[in-house]
């Protein structure tokens, strides 16, 4: 396969639009003749080097942390790894894995149902549902999801602590009382107050409607933004569109409202790589499976928080659970 490759490295190079490589041309096969040549004396020195694994990420807390994790646990394995971390937004990273520039990253399996159109089946919304269709739709595309993290990082609401607390809120059927109560003022991104699978799948699901005069909505899905305008009662907002793994949502005291009829997708994030990749070094699933089960939800926004909240890198604070992991398997 490597000599293959070469070889047809070595013609692309050599070929012009004016002078196009065709195989079966008698300077084809003196090229043919000329580069197998090369190829076998090249052959008897050094091989050349493994290709290494590229490890790409978002560009957002959580991906830079969880590729992060990912590069650690594939160089635990020997394994030469490239890091391409903070790509930039989803589209990007799943454009340049199915294009084969990177060979694996942390994905979501509710993105699948954008990226395949069916967010409107009701799978999405139970979590081994959501992988499982998830696993199956990219099987087509020659990915293959490793084991998911139990941690669904979905669109939610939090309540400032303390208000929370006087009301008894702590879910989305109390959320909805206290809309209906002229309690609430929300702070969020427009995407989440238009997106028909955001705030209107939580209105239609728990019977209540937010009037507008009484939301904040921001340009940008900041969730930090939103998070913190809850937490300190800017222009009276006591609510915040936040996710679900956030760091900053105990250091901010929110209360996170569950969402006891599912009324969103599942969001849990998993190491998606190429089919062909796995193939090579099949070792890798086993190695990240065991990474992705233990990471739970708490664990999740502790690790972020660790790096939005006390300042550290998505490096090292990786490097410091994998050596934790490592130290009580």
């Amino acid at each position: 396969m490597l000599l293959h490759e070469t070889f047809m490295s070595y013609c692309r190079n050599r070929a012009t639009p004016e002078r196009p490589f065709r195989l079966g041309s008698t300077a084809s096969r003196r090229g043919l003749l000329a580069a197998t040549a090369a190829l076998s004396l090249a052959g008897r020195g050094h091989a050349a080097p493994a290709r290494p694994i590229v490890v790409g990420s978002k560009n957002d807390t959580e991906g830079t942390l969880l590729g992060n994790l990912i590069s650690v646990a594939l160089e635990g394995l020997g394994l030469s790894v490239e890091r391409r971390l903070g790509l930039g937004p989803t589209l990007i990273v799943r454009s340049a894995l199915l294009a084969g520039e990177i060979d694996l990253y942390p994905e979501y399996t509710g993105n699948v149902a954008f990226f395949s159109g069916t967010e409107t089946d009701p799978g999405w919304k139970t979590a081994e549902r959501a992988y499982d269709l998830a696993s199956r739709l990219d099987a087509e595309r020659r990915l293959v999801w490793l084991a998911r993290a139990p941690a669904n990082n979905t669109w939610l609401i939090a309540v400032r602590g303390e208000f929370a607390r006087t009301h008894g809120l702590a879910t989305m059927l109390d959320f909805a009382g206290a809309v209906r109560g002229g309690l609430i003022r929300l702070a969020a991104s427009t995407e989440f107050v238009e997106s028909p699978a955001a705030l209107p799948s939580f209105e239609a699901a728990y019977g209540f409607s937010l009037p507008l005069s009484r939301i904040i909505s921001l340009p940008g899905g900041d969730t930090a933004v939103t998070a913190r305008a809850a937490a300190e009662g800017i222009s009276g907002i006591n609510a915040g569109m936040v996710y679900g793994t956030d760091g900053a949502l105990a250091a901010l005291d929110l209360t996170v409202m569950s969402d006891p009829r599912g009324a969103q997708i599942v969001y849990e994030p998993a190491p998606v790589i190429r089919a062909a990749t796995l193939d090579r070094h099949p070792q890798i699933r086993g190695a990240l499976d065991r990474i992705f089960v233990r990471l739970d939800a708490d664990t999740l926004r502790r690790l972020n928080a660790a790096i939005t909240v006390e300042g550290r890198t998505a490096a090292a604070v990786a490097a410091g659970w994998f050596a934790a992991q490592a130290s009580h398997p």
